[in-house]
């Protein structure tokens, strides 16, 4: 079962992403995000707040799985306080790649599917590489 805590750290994700979609008007145009300095604003404060509540929802309950969590923590960590050195193509790879596992993954814990259903749907291949995070 889910905790009340944790219902709202998977609404607010959830709402980060569709802020995300909201802010890019439903496109996904590399040329517009780069241009336009409120999207990708927009973009790095709602990826902010889904690697603050991610970290705030596997602190509460460990056994949340996410694929590439603390990737999400890290990249949170990385806008605010690297917030210089930040790759928009990095960036544009998360929003392209990695947000809709993550929305998949978000969508399926909302609405209470089996951990280990949840496991066998999100297994991914180890030696495969996310753009959450530049090194």
């Amino acid at each position: 079962m889910v905790s009340r805590e944790e219902k709202k750290l998977l609404k607010d994700i959830q709402d980060a992403i569709l802020s995300i979609d909201e802010h890019l008007e439903g496109r996904r145009i590399f040329s517009e995000y780069l241009n336009n300095k409120t999207k990708r604003r927009a973009a790095e404060r709602a990826l902010e707040i889904i690697g603050e509540a991610a970290g705030n929802l596997l602190t509460i309950n460990p056994d949340i799985f996410l694929s590439y969590a603390r990737l999400i923590v890290d990249l949170r960590n990385r806008v605010i306080h690297a917030y210089d050195a930040i790759d928009n193509e990095i960036i544009w790879k998360v929003i392209m790649k990695d947000i809709p596992i993550l929305q998949d993954e978000i969508n399926s814990l909302r609405y209470n599917k089996s951990k280990e259903q949840k496991r066998s749907q999100w297994r991914i291949d180890m030696t495969s590489t996310s753009t959450w995070t530049s090194t």
